[in-house]
This record gives C-alpha cells, sequence and structure tokens, in this order.
C-alpha cells in the first residue's frame, strides 16, 4: 500500500500508557506541537548540537540513500527533511510513529509532492517482513522508553533491516565527570526524562536481543560523552 505523505494508515494501535502518562506534554497533548516545533527550541534542548548529531547521523546511514529507509518515530525539527534529501531515484523513505498527531504534524513540514510513507505503528510491535528495510534510524528515542519497551524496540529495528543493513542509533550517554553539564543534566533527566539515565547506567548494546548476532557496532562519543552514535551492521 502506498501511502503519500500527509496520510496516515489506519490502525488500531492504543497510546502506550508511558506516553499519556510520562511525556503528555512533549508529544501527546495538541499544544505540545505548538511549543516544541521549533528548529531554535529543538537545538537548545540539546545545548546547541542537533545540526551535528542530526549530519552526524545522516552521514552514517549513507551519502545517499537507495532503496528502503526507516525513520523510527518522528523528531521535532528538520531531520526527516534533511534523511528526505538524501533519498535517490526509486528510493523509499518510511517513518513511523505511534501517534497520529506527531505524523500529521511531519507531514505539514514536508514537500506536499513528496513520496514519504508516514504509518501508525508502535516501534515495540512492528508489522513489517523481516528484511523489509536497507537502513533505519532512531534518534533520541530510547531514552524516552522504559525498559521493556526500548529492549522491543531495538529488537524490531535488528529485525526489519536486512543482513548486511545499518541502524544508526543517537542518544544519550554517560557524560564524564569533567563535563560541566553532568551535575544539570541529572537534575534535568530525573525531572523530565524518567528513563534517560538508564542510558547513563548501561550500554545500548546491553538491550541487543540475546539470539540476534549482529556483524558489528561502532560507538562514538561526543559533546564530553553526553552523546553515543552507534553505526550498526546487521
Amino acid at each position: 500500500m502506498k501511502i503519500e505523505a500527509g496520510t496516515i494508515m489506519p490502525n488500531p494501535t492504543e497510546v502506550p500508557h508511558y506516553l499519556s502518562e510520562t511525556y503528555w506534554w512533549a508529544y501527546v497533548h495538541p499544544r505540545a506541537i505548538h511549543v516544541f516545533e521549533r528548529q531554535w527550541l529543538v537545538n537548545l534542548i540539546l545545548w546547541g548540537r542537533f545540526g551535528p548529531l542530526r549530519d552526524a547521523a545522516l552521514d552514517a546511514l549513507g551519502l545517499d540513500c537507495p532503496g528502503r529507509t526507516l525513520q523510527v518515530a518522528c523528531v521535532y525539527g528538520d531531520l526527516t527533511a534533511k534523511l528526505l534529501q538524501r533519498a535517490v531515484p526509486g528510493s523509499s523513505l518510511e517513518v513511523i510513529d505511534v501517534l497520529p498527531l506527531q505524523l500529521a504534524n511531519l507531514a505539514r513540514k514536508l514537500p506536499a509532492d513528496s513520496a514519504v510513507n508516514l504509518i501508525r505503528c508502535d516501534s515495540a510491535a512492528m508489522e513489517f517482513e523481516s528484511g523489509r528495510y536497507d537502513r533505519a534510524l532512531l534518534f533520541f528515542l530510547l531514552h524516552e522508553q522504559p525498559e521493556v519497551v526500548r529492549k522491543a524496540t531495538i529488537a524490531q529495528t535488528l529485525r526489519v533491516v536486512k543482513p548486511g543493513g545499518r541502524v544508526v542509533i543517537v542518544d544519550y550517554h554517560r557524560p564524564s565527570l569533567l563535563n560541566p553539564l553532568y551535575v544539570p543534566m541529572i537534575g534535568i533527566l530525573r525531572t523530565l526524562e524518567p528513563f534517560a539515565l538508564d542510558l547513563w547506567r548501561r550500554e545500548i548494546t546491553d538491550w541487543f536481543p540475546a539470539d540476534v548476532k549482529v556483524a558489528e557496532v561502532k560507538t562514538t562519543t561526543s559533546f564530553g560523552g553526553l552523546y553515543q552514535m552507534l553505526i550498526i551492521t546487521v
């Protein structure tokens, strides 16, 4: 089924409790979009690093993106628009999200004639066939999920990317004790991002499914260790 940009696939998926209870202010409430859909604000939230982190993630996916690309969850700012610019003729980009208003918001940001498929789907319970995609991107998603959902999201993403394909993950990481943001970030994350400190305590690879062996994982950190990027070859 071809879904044009701005059209949402009918799906009975419920809003997960962790979103409605913990992140209602950021994603679920309709006014959240009016507050957070500002490029300068998403850049400020990431201490001025949104652009460099975005570009590093897209470069890790590839200078061009043939075949099928999956973006797991909508993102405030211009990430998807920049990703779309990497597409080559005959390629496709699909973006999944569990929230219809986030998909609708993304559709408004994209060119009307863009062939992006927007699909309502829970990242922890994808119904796609295995090996459907050539690459997938998770950009600051995992820190917003409780552990059981995070593990399922990682497992599903690895499953739907074909052998030899690539998964890129960008998210928080435990910074150096010398990082001046170390203490402030503890307070910020405990208050606003209650699941994020999991990524300070453990490596993302700890949540990989035990029965799945990936070919390679390259991990880099930046900004005094506060952010990490994983480039995974499936």
